[in-house]
């Protein structure tokens, strides 16, 4: 129940920022489109046509964003809690009734939907400047289920990753490496993880992004559909979810115990 008290809070307070800073938010989507478009033109096809280029250029997009959309996630909980310490917010936050935790569940999944549909409307712009639109299939049962999932997974690896911040504070550093590696494995997942040593591919399909950029190309771009569930990578995403989960809320609770023991918890 406190959850969807604090997901409605969210809520209200996502709406007035949007709504007055609107500008704010419209030139943001303007400019991530213009950045894809750049590296698209002039990094992944320079030298090709738009008609020739279309399909691959909204399947490296897509790769991207979703690199872009696990960035952002983790970011949510390293930058969000060093913020939160810097101004005082975070000792009031953990006195909530609700706790910490439930707190940035709630944070997390109202940030996941706002970034979701942004980058929605930078892919479909994409692929109606290249022409590639008929690249794009529309499964939105699948795609919600893939997109949840990945929600899921990049929470646990979230709370694992920001509750360094609070033992250690300053982590911005490892932090952006870590969000960075993400979208280097999102970009190239399905052309080189079959290519590897089967003990390497399973290690590589544990980790977060990978699994979620291989399914959801397959149904935005293959068309899959309902015959992902019958493909071995999603049940990879299952067991990679109740892992990074388990882990990460686990290991968030034992450093936010162990900041609150020290007394650290808010200190800077």
């Amino acid at each position: 129940m406190g959850f969807f008290l604090v997901l409605k809070a969210e809520v209200i307070r996502g709406f007035i920022i949007m709504r007055r800073y609107w500008f704010a938010s419209l030139t943001g989507i303007i400019v991530g489109y213009g950045m894809l478009m750049g590296l698209i033109i002039g990094f992944m096809h320079g030298g090709e046509r738009f008609s020739d280029m279309a399909e691959g250029a909204v399947t490296g997009s897509l790769n991207l964003i979703i690199g872009i959309f696990a960035f952002g996630i983790v970011g949510l909980f390293t930058q969000g809690l060093q913020g939160m310490a810097r101004t005082g917010e975070l000792e009031q936050v953990c006195m909530s009734p609700h706790g910490l935790v439930t707190n940035f569940l709630a944070r997390s999944a109202v940030a996941a939907v706002s970034s979701v549909l942004s980058l929605s409307i930078m892919i479909w712009l994409i692929a109606f400047t290249v022409g590639g639109r008929g690249s794009l299939h529309f499964a939105p049962v699948e795609t919600l289920v893939l997109l949840g999932l990945t929600y899921i997974n990049l929470i646990g690896f979230g709370f694992m990753v920001g509750g360094l911040a609070l033992i250690f504070k300053q982590t911005g550093q490892i932090a952006i490496l870590i969000r960075l590696g993400m979208i280097a494995l999102a970009f190239p997942a399905q052309q080189t993880v079959e290519a590897l040593p089967v003990f390497l591919r399973v290690i590589v399909h544990i980790l977060p992004v990978t699994n979620a950029s291989i399914l959801l190309k397959d149904v935005l771009i293959e068309g899959a559909g309902s015959a992902i569930y019958a493909n071995y990578v999603f049940y990879y995403l299952l067991v990679s979810c109740l892992l990074w989960t388990t882990i990460g809320i686990a290991c968030f609770r034992y450093m936010e115990n162990w900041s609150r023991d020290k007394g650290t918890l808010g200190a800077y």
